[in-house]
């Protein structure tokens, strides 16, 4: 009993010592989407969805839960974040190349049509990134829209 006590104690050291060290948090002071947005000009529905649903791993800025501050959480969130940024990162769009942009469009239509995205994990506490069959839908047109502008090099520079 005594070294059980011994090993929770310690356990418990460990947990409160690693709640001073942070990962880096993904915040940005800039509306950094804007190019995006800009360039791929989706509709209002589009816009929302892809704010409430995307943009919190996919951009420079994220807006985190409270339970952001409890670390392994905050470790955890931050690998998500990190390996959603470098599959995809809409504050980086400009720097895309067009090629580039045409198969990030295809990606993401393909990930929402599987419902591989948003996350679960993501889901279960973000109600509002649950995407229902008209929004899943909305995404798809408005991606295969977008992309075919690309292939056509008709979308503004």
């Amino acid at each position: 009993m005594k070294l059980l006590k011994k090993i929770l104690i310690g356990l418990l050291i460990i947990f409160i010592a690693v709640q001073f060290y942070r990962p880096e948090k993904n915040i940005s002071k800039e509306n950094d989407t804007v190019a995006f947005m800009q360039e791929t000009n989706p509709p209002e529905e589009v816009r929302v969805i892809l704010k409430n649903a995307c943009f919190d791993c996919h951009s420079n800025n994220t807006i985190y839960p409270w339970y952001n501050n409890i670390a392994p959480v905050s470790f955890w969130l931050a690998d998500h974040i990190e390996e959603g940024k470098s599959e995809l990162n809409f504050s980086d769009w400009q720097n895309y190349s067009e090629k580039k942009k045409d198969h990030k469009l295809e990606e993401l239509y393909e990930e929402v049509e599987r419902k591989s995205m948003p996350l679960n994990e993501y889901t279960w506490i973000h109600e509002e990134a649950k995407l229902s069959e008209k929004e899943i839908e909305a995404v798809v047109k408005w991606a295969k829209d977008t992309r075919s502008l690309y292939q056509l090099g008709n979308l503004p520079k």
